[in-house]
């Protein structure tokens, strides 16, 4: 187990029953950025891949 996926099991865990869109997991990404701006890199390639999972050209 990577580390991270500690972080991601907790959120699972508490919230995981929860529905949310992704324009509030968008604001929650923003606000995390502004209080935490060494991690606006990485936000910034999960936040692409999100949204670049259905890309057909990727998978070729």
């Amino acid at each position: 187990m990577y580390f991270t996926d500690r972080g991601i099991e907790e959120l699972e865990n508490r919230r995981g029953e929860e529905e949310v869109t992704l324009g509030w997991v968008a604001d929650q990404l923003r606000t995390f950025v502004d209080l935490n701006p060494d991690f606006e890199v990485p936000v910034e390639r999960l936040a692409t891949w999100l949204a670049r999972l259905d890309d057909e050209d990727e998978d070729e």
